[in-house]
């Protein structure tokens, strides 16, 4: 009896981490990630409890991390699959194409609406998640290939371009496919068809990104 009463209450507690976790991917991405209290993702996750959210997570920097791992997990699996067929490319494309696409199907896989999108969109935009977040994303060894590979197949730039460009591409990623997960919870009609197709279209538009020419700042005359 002892132990069906062990696996009951942790069944229960899984159960209610879940809940939890899917109330904070959704006020986060709707509201902002500072702006959203543990109060308020208590009751969106019908705990009866307020102090729910830092029993089960601790920080809201765990809860942050654990709502990106969710997500993480699956990407990190497709990426791995195209990296396979990517290794040995000096193409930019090939490797824009491991950001990209492993997001957008993990994206449609999750059907509609979703929320992951919107709220990394938000995590982008704040300083006081976003560094640990992206700490923990570069320890994946398929996310470093990837970048290595993209590495050595882009033209040679200037450190101020190279930094610029970097920033460029992570909110053209992050931004548009927000902005597409939000239309299609909404209802609202979109650029393209599919994720698919969405992803064709920014694979284009990073790869001319990182080849486009660029003018070197002229000393004042």
């Amino acid at each position: 009896m002892a132990l069906y009463a062990h696996e009951a209450r942790a069944n229960r507690a899984d159960a209610n981490r879940e809940l939890i976790l899917l109330a904070a991917e959704r006020l986060f991405a709707e509201h902002g990630i500072t702006a959203v209290s543990n109060r308020q993702i208590s009751e969106a996750a019908g705990q009866g409890n307020n102090s729910a959210v830092g029993y089960h997570f601790g920080t809201k920097t765990d809860l942050v991390l654990a709502v990106t791992r969710r997500h993480q997990v699956p990407i990190e699996a497709l990426r791995s699959e195209m990296l396979a067929e990517t290794l040995g490319s000096g193409d930019v494309r090939d490797w824009v194409a491991c950001l990209v696409h492993p997001l957008t199907e993990h994206l449609e896989s999750l059907g509609t609406p979703t929320w992951f999108a919107r709220f990394s969109a938000q995590m982008l935009t704040d300083p006081q998640f976003l560094p640990a977040v992206t700490q923990e994303a570069l320890e994946d060894r398929t996310l470093r290939k990837v970048l290595e590979g993209l590495e050595t197949s882009r033209p040679d730039l200037p450190p101020e371009v190279l930094a610029e460009r970097e920033a460029m591409v992570r909110q053209l990623l992050m931004h548009t496919c927000a902005e597409r997960e939000r239309a299609l919870a909404e209802g609202r009609p979109t650029p393209r068809a599919s994720w698919s197709e969405a992803a064709t279209g920014l694979v284009d538009a990073i790869t001319g990104l990182w080849l486009a020419p660029f003018i070197r700042d002229r000393p004042n005359q």
